[in-house]
């Protein structure tokens, strides 16, 4: 540790330490001192960055999630680790799971962070984003909506993510149809669907065998409490996660699905 750097600071504030005015003795002391205040941040940090994690089911093999916020997920399953739309605001990406692959729905800052992604690499990772996202990416695949194929030995597909009544001005949704990505991704036989920012579109209520769905409830921008349930009453997920939600009152969507046999909506913190 330079003496022009934390020493000077600290060394005015411990005036009465044996033997301050012999240098050795003095800096060994702001060493041990320093280490241990780097110590007790480095655990701060890490408990500021705790995440929930459960498995998606009690079957061998089950992909395991962690809840890490917002828009953002983490998928281990089979060895690999996958990383959805990885926020640096909600975590240190130097201390989690290196990246297997990594799912970037679109271009909006909340869910592009070129910087995490950075960080989560490793030789061989792979990354899959929309085209808008994708450039932005050093080596992204990407995919447009409908496209799909198999990476790491797991089946994606890309399925169209967008607005139809919520706009940033008249005629402007907040996102355009064509532009955005949600993603299937097949764990085993489970088909899970992350939504991205989407509303209840055709496409999704469309969508057929799905055994977990991630859908987004953050206002204004993508789904009402009522269009999420709409969207679930049609094409009926086994479990329904409400994601990126925001200050929207999940409880309204616990109401619109209370009677629906079949849909077990599970709620976590994914503000």
């Amino acid at each position: 540790v330079s003496r022009n750097g934390y020493l000077p600071a600290l060394e005015s504030s411990l005036p009465f330490v044996v033997g301050w005015r012999h240098v050795k003795t003095r800096e060994a002391t702001m060493r041990i001192i320093l280490a241990a205040l780097l110590g007790l941040a480095a655990l701060a940090g890490a408990a500021a960055f705790a995440f929930e994690t459960e498995p998606l089911d009690n079957s061998p093999g089950s992909p395991e999630i962690t809840f890490i916020g917002h828009g953002t997920l983490m998928f281990r399953f089979g060895g690999k680790v996958i990383h959805v739309d990885p926020w640096g605001r909600l975590a240190d990406y130097g201390t989690l799971p290196k990246a297997d692959l990594v799912l970037v729905t679109h271009e909006h800052g909340d869910h592009l962070d070129i910087a995490a992604i950075e960080a989560l690499r490793k030789d061989g990772t792979v990354v899959l984003a929309s085209a808008a996202a994708a450039r932005q990416i050093k080596g992204a695949v990407t995919l447009k909506n409908g496209d799909s194929g198999t990476w790491l030995g797991i089946p994606i597909e890309a399925v169209a993510a967008y607005n139809i009544v919520h706009m940033r001005s008249p005629g402007v949704p907040y996102h355009p149809k064509g532009e955005g990505n949600g993603y299937i991704v097949t764990f085993a036989s489970k088909r899970v669907y992350i939504a991205g920012d989407t509303e209840n579109t055709p496409e999704m209520k469309g969508l057929q065998d799905i055994f977990a769905a991630f859908l987004p409830m953050n206002l204004p921008y993508t789904m009402t409490p009522g269009m999420v349930a709409d969207a679930a009453k049609a094409f009926r997920p086994k479990i329904l996660y409400p994601y990126h939600y925001g200050d929207t009152d999940v409880q309204k969507l616990v109401a619109l699905l209370k009677d629906e046999k079949g849909i077990e909506v599970r709620i976590r913190n994914m503000k």
